[in-house]
């Protein structure tokens, strides 16, 4: 009787145990996922977009070799704070009332907008902590979290940490580093305790996200590296600075050339040298850490997927870069604000060296990241996206009517409060104002210079049709007459 007793006490420790090491094994060969966002960084900014970008982009181009490179990938608005709400909740920001970025004039703020024949629309300056962020999602899946650099989604109480991210490290409510010696050390961040003299902000962030992937233990991990890079302040490392003006000189470039857009000036050719110093530092950045997942043995089993929040600034405050031949730029609804830089890595599952013209957008992270992580989708979270994983691994596209934007503000850098779609290859801007309807087909004109409303009036017809349904579907809300308006 003893030895029947202790035979099934020896199986029952024998199966539980396989159920343990089948479980460790389970959550050890869950895959890592570095989630790179930079701020501010126009399409035609790195190299493996631009063959004759001024900047010089080596580890991103590395990466698109050996990932997934998108041409038509979508921020989901114009201005940052939205884009990053859209990636963190999976809903259009219309859907949030996150449609401007957090610190934008309310309507009620007439002294800011007195001059203005719209009110913009009421926005929410904050992620709503009800929403079951992809963060939270993660760690409640089994994920260390981490989060780097540029949060802007709302003050105290609504920081990273607040919204799923156990670790922070200088993510709160300003949209820039703007407090101490900005891009340098000492920074004046709450959630970032200030380096030796002289330290590089981007090169902080690397060390930092660096440092959190040495320690996760094994255990999976989701670190979120958003850079304040390439954001204004326009400041650079000064010997990366020298660097690009003696190359402008040695590519005997001309002098700043300017055009138009609206009543903006547009900067037309790309020979800033202390952006493209900024530009190198977060590549530099970027490098040390894919850098690290290599020497590590973590590169094979860690996605990367690298992405901007809107297009590159061109038409205000400073007009660091051009987009051409994308029109405009951050703050519009052009190409030049919302179509982005985008590669995602997934070893043994994407094509290294892919080129994928798909039309995606950031609220496709959510369900993305989810499905490759193998873990339960959100009902009623990421409404506003769809999984991209069959179309890495298969190239089969996702179905999805069109991309949508509704933007109910006016941009600092000159946009017209308006919304937009985009339907297979023809997009239209509806304005808030008398300005026109404008359709066109980005097959064909990807500059947007051929207004096609006129000529097409049953594409204009449905294109406003589907566009008219999804602002009432999501509650968007709208701008209203300014009554004190005085032309």
């Amino acid at each position: 009787m003893k030895s029947k007793f202790s035979l099934i006490i020896l199986f029952t420790t024998i199966f539980f145990a396989g159920i343990s090491i089948s479980s460790a094994k389970e959550q050890s060969e869950k895959p890592n996922f570095l989630f790179i966002l930079v701020d501010d960084l126009g399409y035609m900014d790195i190299g493996c977009n631009n063959s004759a970008t001024f900047y010089e982009t080596p580890n991103i181009d590395k990466l698109a070799s050996e990932g997934v490179r998108f041409t038509n990938a979508y921020a989901a608005c114009p201005v940052c704070s939205p884009t990053r709400s859209s990636i963190l909740t999976g809903k259009y920001p219309a859907r949030t009332d996150n449609t401007a970025h957090f610190g934008a004039p309310q309507p009620y703020e007439s002294k800011r907008v007195q001059n203005k024949p719209l009110l913009p629309a009421q926005y929410v300056d904050y992620m709503d902590l009800n929403e079951i962020t992809l963060a939270e999602a993660m760690l409640e899946g089994g994920y260390n979290t981490f989060f780097a650099g540029k949060w802007h989604l709302g003050g105290k109480g609504f920081w990273p940490e607040n919204q799923g991210f156990e670790i922070n490290k200088g993510g709160w409510t300003k949209g820039g580093p703007y407090g101490g010696k900005k891009y340098f050390s000492p920074y004046e961040n709450p959630n970032l305790e200030d380096g030796p003299e002289g330290e590089h902000l981007p090169d902080r962030l690397a060390t930092e996200t660096i440092n959190f992937i040495k320690n996760s233990n094994n255990k999976p991990f989701f670190a979120y590296l958003s850079f304040y890079s390439v954001h204004t302040p326009l400041i650079g490392r000064p010997d990366l600075v020298e660097k690009y003006k003696k190359k402008k000189l040695e590519a005997n470039l001309p002098k700043t050339i300017w055009g138009k857009e609206e009543d903006r000036k547009l900067r037309l050719v790309q020979e800033n040298a202390v952006y493209a110093a900024m530009v190198e530092a977060m590549d530099l950045a970027v490098g040390r850490v894919l850098n690290e997942l290599k020497q590590l043995n973590l590169d094979k089993n860690t996605i990367v997927i690298f992405m901007s929040d809107n297009g590159g600034l061109s038409t205000s405050e400073g007009h660091p870069t051009s987009n051409l031949p994308l029109r405009a730029g951050k703050g519009w609804l052009y190409e030049g604000g919302i179509r982005e830089p985008m590669i995602i890595k997934w070893p043994g599952e994407s094509a290294a060296g892919k080129i994928e013209n798909t039309p995606v957008t950031s609220t496709d992270f959510y369900p993305t990241i989810l499905e490759i992580a193998g873990l339960p989708l959100k009902p009623n979270q990421h409404i506003d996206g769809v999984s991209l994983a069959t179309l890495l691994k298969k190239g089969k596209a996702p179905k999805r009517e069109a991309l949508y934007w509704h933007y109910p503000h006016y941009g600092n850098q000159g946009g017209t409060p308006g919304a937009a779609i985009r339907k297979e290859d023809f997009k239209l801007i509806e304005y808030f104002n008398d300005k026109p309807t404008e359709l066109f087909n980005l097959k064909t004109d990807l500059g947007e210079t051929k207004n096609l409303a006129e000529s097409m009036p049953k594409k204009v017809d449905e294109l406003k049709t589907l566009l008219h349904n999804w602002q009432k579907e999501t509650d968007a809300k709208f701008t209203s007459p300014n009554v004190n308006y005085k032309k």
